[in-house]
Parts: C-alpha cells; sequence; structure tokens
C-alpha cells in the first residue's frame, strides 16, 4: 500500500478525488491502491526548554544550548497550562498506523521548505524507515497533479533543503528563547519580552523609521514659479534653483521679465519595461497598496485560490518562469479573450511577439511566479476576486509591450533660469491593463507642454513665490516595510538589483506576513491607518537592543542567505556553531543591557 501525505485536509481530499478514491475513514480516504492522509500543518516542533531540563525562566539556565534538538507534539493553551494538543495527538497517530503498513511514502506536503520540514519532522518522529517519494509541484490543477505524480522525485533530492529548514528551526529556538529569557529576566518588569531572529530587526526598522520621522525637523526652502502663455495655453515653469531666504527668492521674482526667452526644448522618448510577474512579497505589495489587505490577508487568500486550482503555488520568491511554462502562456493569455475585465488586452496579446523578460530558467527557484492556472473561476467573494485580477492582470503585464513616454524639458530665461517638465503617455503599452496612471513623481500642473521652439519668447502671464517644506521619509505600511524587508532594510528601487539581493532578505516570502502578525500580537506595534507604528513597549525593547548584533538587519539577512547555501549543500554544521557562539554572546550582552529598560505603561 502506497501512503500520500498531504500537508492539510483540503489538499489530501483534492488528491484523492484525482485519483478516484472514494472510501472515507477517520483521518484519511483509500481507494485505488493509495491511502490519502494528512498533517495540520505543523503537528510537531521542536521541544520546550524544560524538556532538556531547563526548568522555569531562571537566569542560571542561559544559555540554553541543548546538545541534540527533540520534538515534541503540538501545544494548545488551556486553563491549565499548555498540553498536548489532542487532535493532532490523534492524527498523528493515525499517520502512524498507516505509515506502518506502506509499503511506499509519497510525500505531498506543499513543495517548499516548511512542508519539507512539516514532513520530515513527522517521518523521524514515528522513527519511520519506509522509503519514500516527494510529489513536487507548482499547482493543484488535476493536470498537474497527475503529472507531479508521473514524476515523483527521490525523497533524498530535498534533503539539503531539510537541513535548511531544520537550521531555520533550530536557529530561530536558539535566539528566541534565549534572548526572550535573558531581555525578560534582567528587565526586572515581569512582562515577557519577545526577541527573535527575524522579529527583532523588524521591529528595529519600525522603530528606527518612527523616531527618524517623529524627530524630523523639516525645513523651509523658497522657489519662484512663472506661467508662460503659448498661443493661449498656460503652462508652469519653476525656478531651477531652491533659495533659503524669503528675501533671495522674492529679489528674484521682482528680476522676472513680461517675457521669457526658451533656452532649450528637450524632449525624449524612454520605453518603460513591463513590470517583472509576481511573486507572494511583490503581490503583496501590491493588494496592500491597491486594496488595503495586510500581507497576512493576501497570502490567506492566495492559499485559498491555490487551493481551488486557480492559481500557482504562492509562497514563492522567484518572479520569473522558464521557457517550459512561457511554452503555455499564449493559451492562458488566450483564456481570457472574453474577459470583461481583461478581455481587450488579452486579444491584443494574441499572436504578437510576447515581452519575454519575465522568462529566464536560471532565476527561477523552487516554484516559478504566480500565474493563473488557465481554471476560470466562478462566484469568488469580492477579495477573492481582487487578488486573482492582481495575478491575472499582472500576467497580462508583464507579457506586454513597452510603455513609451515622452518626457519633455522646456529651460526659460526670465531673469533667472526656470524649468518646465511633462510627461507624455505615446503608447500605453503594459499600463492600460489596469490603465493606471503613471506612479511617476512629475508636476501634475503639465500633463502636456505646448510645442515650442528653441529661441521663442514667451509672455509671461503670471508669476509666484512659493514656500514649501523639506519632508521626512514616511512611515512604514505593509507594502515598504514588505519591499524593504526583501533586501534587509536597504533603499533599492531598481527591481534587478532588488531580486539580486533577495537572497539576503530578512525571512522569506512565506514568514513576513506572519512576522508582522507577530509584533502586533507582541504588542509591539499597532496599525494606525494604513501605517505600521511602534507602541511604548516596542520604543522600550528598541531602546535597549538597537545596538546590539540582534537587531542589526544585515546580520540576519546574511544568515538567511546562508540557509540558502544551505540548500545547495554547504556546511550544516558550520552554522550550527556559529548560530550556538551568537547565542551565547547575545544572551551574555541582554542580561545586562535590560537592565536599563523602561517601560511606563505597557499599553500604548
Amino acid at each position: 500500500m502506497k501512503v500520500i501525505l498531504a500537508e492539510k485536509p483540503s489538499v489530501g481530499r483534492e488528491i484523492a478525488k484525482v485519483f478516484g478514491a472514494t472510501t472515507k475513514r477517520e483521518g484519511y480516504i483509500e481507494g485505488k491502491g493509495y491511502t490519502f492522509t494528512w498533517a495540520f500543518g505543523h503537528l510537531l516542533q521542536l521541544a520546550a526548554p524544560q524538556e532538556y531540563g531547563y526548568y522555569g525562566w531562571n537566569v542560571q539556565n542561559l544559555p540554553m544550548l541543548p546538545p541534540k534538538f527533540k520534538l515534541s507534539l503540538r501545544k494548545v493553551k488551556t486553563k491549565d497550562g499548555l498540553v498536548d494538543d489532542p487532535g493532532a495527538k490523534k492524527q498523528l497517530d493515525i499517520i502512524k498506523t498507516l505509515f506502518d503498513e506502506a509499503t511506499e511514502i509519497i510525500v505531498a506536503t506543499d513543495a517548499g521548505r516548511e512542508g519539507e520540514l512539516i514532513f520530515r519532522y513527522i517521518y523521524y518522529y514515528l522513527k519511520c524507515k519506509k522509503p519514500f517519494k516527494r510529489l513536487w509541484i507548482s499547482s493543484q490543477t488535476d493536470a498537474a497533479i497527475k503529472d507531479g505524480f508521473r514524476n515523483l522525485k527521490p525523497g533524498t533530492d530535498y534533503d539539503t533543503l531539510f537541513n535548511s529548514a531544520h537550521c531555520r528551526s533550530q536557529s530561530d529556538w536558539l535566539v528566541g528563547m534565549n534572548a526572550t529569557q535573558a531581555l525578560s529576566l534582567s528587565s526586572g518588569t515581569r512582562s515577557v519580552l519577545s526577541l527573535g531572529r527575524v522579529q527583532t530587526p523588524t521591529l528595529a526598522m519600525i522603530c528606527a523609521r518612527y523616531l527618524e520621522n517623529k524627530n524630523f525637523v523639516p525645513e523651509t526652502f523658497y522657489q519662484v514659479a512663472i506661467q508662460p502663455d503659448k498661443d493661449g495655453q498656460l503652462f508652469r515653469a519653476i525656478s531651477d534653483k531652491s533659495f533659503k531666504t524669503r528675501e533671495e527668492a522674492q529679489a528674484v521674482l521682482e528680476k522676472v521679465e513680461p517675457t521669457g526667452l526658451v533656452l532649450s526644448v528637450d524632449a525624449k522618448p524612454r520605453k518603460e519595461p513591463p513590470p517583472l510577474l509576481h511573486d507572494l512579497s511583490s503581490l503583496q505589495q501590491e493588494a496592500n497598496k491597491r486594496k488595503g489587505f495586510t500581507a497576512d490577508q493576501a497570502l490567506s487568500l492566495l492559499q485559498n485560490l491555490y487551493e481551488s486550482k486557480l492559481v500557482t503555488y504562492p509562497r514563492t520568491g522567484s518572479r520569473y518562469i522558464g521557457d517550459d511554462v512561457f511554452a503555455e502562456v499564449p493559451n492562458l493569455i488566450a483564456k481570457f479573450n472574453n474577459h470583461e475585465t481583461f478581455g481587450k488586452q488579452a486579444n491584443l496579446l494574441t499572436g504578437v511577439k510576447l515581452n519575454k523578460r519575465s522568462v529566464n530558467a536560471k532565476k527561477v527557484t523552487d516554484h516559478h511566479a504566480i500565474l493563473p492556472t488557465g481554471e476560470m473561476p466562478n462566484h469568488l467573494t469580492p477579495d477573492l476576486q481582487a487578488i486573482y485580477d492582481m495575478v491575472a492582470g499582472r500576467m497580462l503585464e508583464a507579457f506586454n509591450q513597452d510603455c513609451i513616454k515622452e518626457i519633455t524639458k522646456i529651460v526659460i530665461q526670465s531673469g533667472a533660469k526656470y524649468v518646465a517638465s511633462g510627461t507624455v503617455i505615446k503608447t500605453a503599452g503594459w499600463r492600460a491593463v489596469f490603465n493606471d496612471k503613471d506612479e511617476e513623481k512629475k508636476d501634475e500642473e503639465n500633463p502636456t507642454l505646448p510645442k515650442v521652439q528653441q529661441g521663442e519668447n514667451l509672455p509671461i502671464v503670471n508669476k509666484a513665490l512659493l514656500e514649501k517644506q523639506t519632508k521626512p521619509k514616511p512611515l512604514y505600511n505593509e507594502a515598504s516595510l514588505l519591499k524593504a524587508l526583501e533586501t534587509a532594510g536597504k533603499e533599492i528601487d531598481d527591481e534587478e538589483l532588488r531580486q539580486a539581493m533577495k537572497d539576503s532578505g530578512l525571512g522569506t516570502p512565506a514568514t513576513r506576513a506572519a512576522m508582522i502578525e507577530t509584533l502586533l500580537k507582541r504588542n509591539y506595534i499597532v496599525r494606525e491607518k494604513k501605517n505600521l507604528v511602534p507602541t511604548v513597549t516596542g520604543l522600550a525593547v528598541y531602546d535597549v537592543v538597537k545596538n546590539q548584533q540582534i537587531a542589526q538587519a544585515e546580520l540576519t539577512g546574511n544568515w538567511e542567505k546562508r540557509l540558502e547555501e544551505i540548500r545547495s549543500g554547504a556546511s550544516v554544521s558550520e552554522f550550527q556553531d556559529e548560530i550556538k557562539a551568537y547565542t551565547s554572546t547575545i544572551t551574555k550582552d541582554l542580561l545586562q543591557a535590560g537592565k536599563a529598560i523602561v517601560i511606563p505603561k505597557l499599553n500604548r
């Protein structure tokens, strides 16, 4: 008998349906010579400190460095404290019975780092020795599942993926458990002050931006504006210099002449390539900007669409596809020819040469970028429809033509020099899909500029002195924080360069949403409108740890890169030794630093 283990009941049932298995049992389905069972996500976790003999919260126990990690059943909170999750225990017992009877195990947990960890923890906890193979698919459609089962991979192919996942789990335990206890015990607040390998640098980024914004002292500066007239069409030009004092600007204003001489006219076409296909992080950012969805909401909705066979694997960190997937893109696009929103754009792409900017097999990680599967949705909720449209619309954008703009710059002399800028879209290209307005900063009073010639004299009909102030960097919202986490806080706008930095980012696309939710749950941050703002507690913790290594985004980003290298076969023991040494250092530092923590009130 072959046993197929899925990550969730819903996926197990779908795979069983594809095979035509219909006999339902408690905790599994059987038929056609197969048994289909499932986990409930993480049934097992690394054991709590007391299971290694570290009883209570005691400075004498620190640092806690178990010689060998143990696995423990998932826990739930009750009035008697944390106890084994009865539902998890019951399902694990069912899986054990099935594994004992199995001739072969097929792993059908989600094809990624966490999915591999879920299976391996069950396999090793049950001391199972049966051979296993891996189902590795990017889509839950019937065709993809059948094709995946025809091409099962040896389980050993994913040993390094498990090593990476297990190292991540261990490092989170070591740093999180020790740092949290060290800070909490030394603070004397009688509160649990949680710290973590990814959680704390994320908090530090939010707090640093908040304080920078709060303490920002705006500086006033002045400019002069003129309004030339070209055959009745007025446009606006701004002085090419800014002035620190009103008096300087006033002197320039008074020198504005009745006419202005056109010194130069520079009109350049500019090609704006289409955006890359979505990975999870970029889709979460768009969902936050367009609909105000939190990162966690966007992931949940996307996961629902995946399990409904409407989109491909959601937890991907890649924005590219290979040539094999690209070969199917024309058929995918054709599915939208009669679509109410995207029909026109889909028809325009039919039979034309598609843009291949998102096609690069070398940049595809475990899973390619998110695409619709070709299964057309029916009766989706408005929120699900919105996310689905973002996936489908981005596909049409990504394979579309460049947007061609004309950027015009006119320099006029009227006493001082003045500059008028304007942008005109000549060919909308990919921007026509959502009919988005150009998001680039531009002088909105000059959507178009008149045709003028160098050497022309234009009457100046208005002039004005403008008083402006410098502005701070905006507070983080979920979209901008997710973008910053990709590059460990480095501000990189270039899309290709951001992609290259992804291996050094904080967390992974699949874990960043949960990290934001953790900070909210810990009462370290709150949502104020769309912004993420630290609480008194969050700021107090940040004040103590801001100069500690645990708060440094680049250090943690480098660890994430090391975890990716372990997937490629890099040394596990070297990373583990490094994390243990770091844990000892940070524990010692926090036992001292925590004495300085001051939290006036534990709620905002």
